[in-house]
């Protein structure tokens, strides 16, 4: 078997150089071989998306088979450390700088801790379930992958699309904050460093070609060596961490209770629940680490505590920190726009203002760095499926990392970098993540109750019926809380109730199918539940724009899906091959010289 070539040019599969392109790498399937072929296929397409709608795929799929479009495997080179600092890289950015303020001032007032915590409280509900599904199904698809086992091909591609698109807006909007950071850094207006252009719209005429650099720069990076990206994301978190022992430092050296009278919560309980939904999204990114399981040398201890004790560490620092600040500083009298800075110099020390202009570009640089290894992989698994042309799922013979999918995701980033302003990017809300967070808990429900051929029917019936009950309990709270009935406690009652039903009616009334191989989330069904209701109430806490966005969003996508996507997903599941164990179909691949193995040495 012939291994890499020489200066990682020629891929395993019968000498293929890896830069090629041409419309066999974009369109291989039957359906798109002319446009009599493709014409056929849209005759078909309602039977397809039935097959492709009842189908579900399997882990033998997601992490064996589907390996061999790559033609070069990811390598396995991460430990728990390693995806420890990922979390926090891939979390701890801007959001706590900015948000913090914002809120508490508000929102919250003195009682932003309580914020952070309720929605760190449901971040590591998710995080639990990722751990669990992570170790189960080792894939780089992450949710995507979960979503295909459990909920099926349908599930999983509107999923996929949605958190592609919040991957790519959340990085163009990184990418324009880190220019304003700087322009904070050397005491210049936050746009100062962008080029106006009177002819482009407002909104769309604050060209920022430092954004652009910024997200190529981290791009090429991630693309180089993914052990090289994350020493040096290691490295970066040190810094992190040291700035966030000062700002923690000098704050609680200047706590003054009094701070914090007469109200500790002088906008109430509602308050406290706006604000977290707010700050969940200082939360967001540590499902990118999930994505690295493919590369991780045991998956099974690695992914588990790598997550949970980033998650956990996390929602401890943001409390910390948030508290330092409404002590330091009556929260109405906090500056919504620069809250530390503010703070700081209230306290005699106005040159602190550059180490938390700092802090938030160390925190912004590492979420790009470990948001362009995430996304990529995300993008490599969803090419894998030809969900999207599988030419981006190709990873390089040398470093071992997809270029391809880097370089769409970063090219898509930097377009929306260079003209949308902060505000437009905004608009477009986060809803997908709670989404997402939401499906996952519902997939490993569905996982430990439901086995296709073993499940009876009256077992399923009764999982499904408590399911329901959970879902829709969830769903009842969080309208109900943004009704106008909402100060009424009696209808909290009744929903608390429902969803305390459903779970208790799963965990003594439905048997569970099947046992974790390695590591398992602790209190099933309890806290999957759990999960279902926190990210469902704290959807409902968004406003309309966001369903808005999401509707018109998820309508492209269905297009799409409709014109492609089911006739490249029915053509490759129906190929030969989709079968095979994943050791076999691993094994398999490599003897057949489509995938090429590349050892752990440099890694």
């Amino acid at each position: 078997m012939a291994s890499a070539a020489e200066g990682g040019e020629v891929a395993a599969v019968a000498g293929r150089r890896y830069w090629r392109w041409s419309k066999a790498d974009f369109f291989p399937e039957p359906s798109f071989r002319s446009w009599r072929a493709y014409g056929g296929a849209l005759l078909s397409t309602a039977p397809r998306l039935r097959d492709r709608a009842t189908s579900r795929s399997s882990e033998a799929v997601e992490a064996g088979t589907l390996l061999a479009q790559s033609e070069n495997p990811l390598r396995r080179c991460l430990s728990w450390v390693d995806l420890a600092f990922l979390g926090f890289g891939s979390v701890v950015g801007s959001g706590v700088f900015v948000l913090t303020g914002q809120e508490a001032r508000f929102d919250a007032g003195p009682a932003i801790p309580l914020a952070y915590a309720a929605a760190g409280f449901s971040a590591l509900l998710s995080s639990f379930c990722y751990a669990e599904l992570a170790t189960e199904i080792p894939s780089a698809g992450g949710s995507f992958s979960y979503l295909r086992v459990e909920l099926g091909d349908l599930a999983a591609f509107l999923a996929a699309g949605n958190i592609l698109l919040e991957a790519v807006v959340g990085a163009a909007g990184l990418g324009r904050s880190w220019t304003s950071y700087l322009a904070a850094l050397i005491g210049r207006d936050s746009d100062a460093l962008r080029i106006h252009v009177p002819a482009l719209a407002d909104g769309f005429n604050l060209l920022d070609p430092i954004a652009v650099v910024v997200l190529c720069s981290t791009s090429a990076l991630a693309v180089s060596d993914a052990r090289l990206t994350s020493t040096i994301n290691s490295l970066a978190s040190v810094v992190g961490i040291a700035i966030i022992a000062f700002v923690l430092a000098v704050g609680f050296s200047h706590f003054e209770p009094a701070n914090l009278a007469p109200s500790f919560f002088p906008f109430g309980a509602a308050g406290v629940f706006r604000a977290a939904a707010v700050v969940y999204w200082s939360y967001t990114g540590f499902d990118m680490v999930a994505t690295m399981a493919e590369e991780t040398k045991n998956p099974g201890r690695d992914v588990p505590l790598g997550l949970i004790s980033s998650m956990s560490a996390i929602t401890v620092v943001y409390c910390a920190m948030s508290l330092a600040l409404v002590g330091m500083q009556r929260y109405s009298e906090i500056d919504a726009n620069a809250a530390y800075s503010v703070a700081f110099a209230a306290v005699g020390m106005k040159w602190a203002r550059y180490v938390v202009a700092l802090g938030a570009l160390k925190g912004m640089t590492s979420g790009l760095l470990v948001g362009a290894l995430g996304q990529a992989r995300y993008t490599t698994q969803i090419a894998r499926t030809h969900m999207i042309p599988p030419y981006f799922a190709l990873v390089h013979p040398r470093t071992g990392t997809p270029i391809y999918a880097t370089i769409a995701v970063t090219l898509g980033a930097a377009c929306l970098a260079l003209f949308s302003s902060l505000d437009v990017l905004a608009s477009v809300s986060s809803i997908s993540t709670l989404f997402i967070f939401a499906l996952v808990a519902i997939a490993l429900l569905v996982r430990r109750y439901y086995v296709a051929g073993t499940t009876s029917p009256g077992q399923l019936r009764t999982f499904l019926a408590f399911l329901a009950l959970i879902v829709s309990s969830s769903i009842g709270l969080s309208v109900y809380y943004n009704s106008g009935y909402a100060r009424r406690w009696p209808g909290y009652v009744v929903f608390a109730v429902l969803w305390a039903a459903g779970t208790a009616g799963l965990a003594l009334c439905a048997k569970q199918q099947r046992a974790p191989k390695v590591y398992g989330v602790p209190l099933m069904p309890w806290l999957p539940a759990m999960s279902v209701a926190t990210n469902l109430f704290l959807m409902g806490s968004l406003g309309s724009l966001a369903y808005i966005r999401f509707g018109i969003c998820t309508a492209a996508m269905l297009v799409y899906y409709v014109l492609f996507g089911v006739h490249a997903t029915y053509d490759m599941a129906h190929s030969e091959g989709q079968t095979a164990s994943a050791e076999d179909a691993a094994t398999n691949g490599v003897e057949q010289g489509k995938i090429v193995p590349v050892s752990d040495r440099g890694c």
